[in-house]
């Protein structure tokens, strides 16, 4: 089953609620394109209308594929050699749609879900039965917006930490990180 990430930085909300674009930051580029390719996901997008944000994008994966950047560490231009950039989630699932002759389900995160589709296993079971590819889909800021999780096909459970004071507030590489780690293990 093909699976996909993109790490929306538009339409998110803020921590007072309003809908914001947010940045894009060089360790979100590097560090969930590694785990992607470790955890064999297909691609990654990274989802953001400025034009800005893409040139940075493009910047950096280009100074990774120049011969010094290669050399110096070739295993992080394998990684990031299957990075996408994507105005929108829209132009994204048309991507994976045209790669793949299939319309991905669409998967969302968030910690703050108070409802929620299931668990990883569920997930699966899901997919077996839809027999299309998976787009999990991850928020940057203060999570997604209702847009993007209200009309998303499953929302997988939070991740759900040990703080005994309810603390969770993980960063968005270390929450693509476990998702991707048990979603694979749950295939």
């Amino acid at each position: 089953m093909k699976s996909y990430i993109g790490l929306v930085h538009h339409p998110i909300v803020d921590k007072t609620g309003k809908t914001v674009t947010t940045s894009v930051t060089n360790l979100d580029i590097h560090d969930i394109a590694r785990s992607a390719r470790t955890f064999g996901f297909d691609g990654y997008f990274i989802i953001t209308p400025i034009k800005k944000q893409h040139e940075l994008v493009q910047t950096i994966l280009d100074h990774w594929n120049t011969d010094y950047g290669n050399q110096y560490n070739p295993d992080r231009q394998d990684a990031l050699s299957f990075i996408s950039l994507a105005d929108s989630i829209e132009i994204a699932k048309d991507k994976i749609k045209e790669e793949t002759g299939k319309e991905p389900l669409v998967v969302v995160t968030g910690a703050n879900f108070k409802e929620y589709a299931g668990t990883e296993k569920e997930l699966r079971e899901k997919l077996e039965l839809d027999n299309r590819p998976m787009f999990l889909l991850f928020g940057t800021g203060w999570g997604l917006h209702a847009s993007v999780t209200e009309n998303a096909d499953f929302r997988l459970e939070p991740i759900f930490g040990a703080a005994k004071d309810g603390y969770n507030h993980l960063s968005v590489r270390s929450a693509v990180a476990i998702y991707c780690d048990r979603i694979r293990r749950s295939l």
